[in-house]
């Protein structure tokens, strides 16, 4: 049977996609390091030429997932949010999209992957959103906003960081959304602490 030449213009991004869930999930399992281009290519059922002619390698598809989670948590992250809501909101993200968060804790624990200028572009915009909402009153003039920026990130990963302590201290799966809502709030009535709330 013919496909429709809409059809066949859209192989190549269901290619690519097929491409970027494989490679999202052998670098949350292995790390930029361990992550093999060939099991790449495997997991995603293609050849492994199709990944340096549409990513340029491994390197660019590292690349490709950190905007394709830019992407992803532009559609959730909501500015305007309290500091405590959208603490919970990365919460939630990380209990549904555990792979993203892995990625970054590999990144963290071997300190590897190619250096990414847009990931250090957002992290220095959130700190100017810290910074703005310390002037507002969410939290106190007396913290560091850096400090503030690394500890909730620490703090909303830690399903991800620390499955062992989840299941210890609530004998919960940590990727459990149970787990994610009773975390959630718990981390919005803390960070609303914060501002005397």
């Amino acid at each position: 049977m013919r496909r429709a030449p809409e059809e066949k213009q859209r192989d190549p991004e269901r290619t690519k996609a097929r491409i970027l869930q494989a490679a999202l999930e052998e670098f949350a399992a292995k790390g930029f390091a361990g992550a093999r281009v060939g099991e790449i290519a495997a997991r995603a059922g293609v050849n492994k030429q199709l990944i340096s002619y549409y990513f340029g390698g491994k390197e660019g598809l590292f690349q490709a997932l950190t905007t394709r989670w830019q992407a992803e948590e532009s559609t959730f992250a909501d500015p305007s949010a309290s500091l405590g809501d959208l603490a919970a909101t990365y919460v939630r993200a990380n209990v549904s999209h555990r792979d993203f968060g892995r990625l970054l804790l590999w990144q963290g624990l071997t300190d590897e992957g190619p250096a990414d200028p847009a990931f250090v572009a957002d992290v220095r915009r959130d700190l100017e959103h810290l910074r703005r909402r310390q002037e507002a009153g969410e939290f106190p003039a007396d913290l560091d906003p850096g400090a503030v920026l690394v500890a909730l990130f620490s703090l909303t990963a830690a399903g991800i960081a620390y499955p062992q302590l989840i299941r210890a201290v609530w004998g919960q799966d940590a990727a459990s959304p149970e787990f994610g809502e009773h975390y959630a709030r718990e981390i919005k009535k803390l960070v609303d602490h914060l501002r005397g709330s």
